[in-house]
């Protein structure tokens, strides 16, 4: 099994390389996440599954027991109306042979996970993934536990084990990599604007200084 490279331009994520899988974000397990204030989880995945959707990332969308654990947020499913959530009765989703499949028909070996609960439904199939010799990122704010040390301890397991921490807005900083690239340029700054906080405030100004020099030097 090739080494995981965690260093160098190949250990960075790109639009071509890299499938986002989303685990549980549905309400019961929104109910008792209190290592993060709960609005910012559902702005922060939310935010993820947006940058996802505009550089045209894969993304596989799974939920554990929905009948009773409520659908997954509304905001994600409004992101992918097409897609159907795997729902399923493992804890550990890379147990179901959906949520594998539908991984390995994207033929990326870089997997970008987030879940509610980071200490189980994060932990375990980001292990087993790696396991089956894929890279891991986890997206540690779109992801969220039941306390602020059953996170931190899901997080420091997941990286003596190998996965690599990131947050959403760096992801999508990773992704565009160049400003000079204007293809998505839109949608992130659209983005950022709506789920950055004052990153978006930031970007905002510096798009309203930009048109203003372009209308001038027209």
């Amino acid at each position: 099994m090739p080494a995981f490279t965690k260093v160098g331009l190949d250990a960075l994520l790109t639009p071509e390389n890299c499938v986002v899988v989303l685990i549980d974000h549905q309400p019961f397990q929104l109910a008792n996440v209190n290592s993060h204030e709960p609005t910012m989880v559902i702005n922060n995945v939310t935010g993820l599954a947006m940058t996802a959707k505009a550089y045209g990332i894969p993304t596989v969308l799974t939920t554990v027991r929905e009948e009773s654990g409520g659908y997954i947020f509304k905001g994600i499913q409004d992101i992918f109306p097409e897609q159907k959530p795997i729902n399923r009765t493992y804890i550990n989703a890379w147990e179901d042979k959906r949520v594998v499949e539908a991984v390995r028909k994207t033929g990326r070996k870089k997997i970008v996970f987030a879940a509610l609960w980071t200490e189980m439904c994060l932990a375990m199939p980001a292990i087993q993934a790696m396991g089956d010799g894929y890279d891991v990122y986890v997206v540690t704010d779109a992801s969220g536990g039941v306390s602020v040390e059953a996170h931190e301890m899901a997080i420091r397991r997941l990286v003596a084990a190998g996965a690599q921490p990131i947050t959403w807005l760096a992801m999508a900083g990773e992704l565009q990599r160049d400003w000079a690239r204007t293809k998505y340029l839109a949608d992130v700054a659209r983005i950022f604007a709506n789920y950055a906080g004052a990153t978006g405030v930031a970007v905002a100004w510096e798009t309203q200084l930009l048109r203003a020099s372009e209308i001038k030097g027209a």
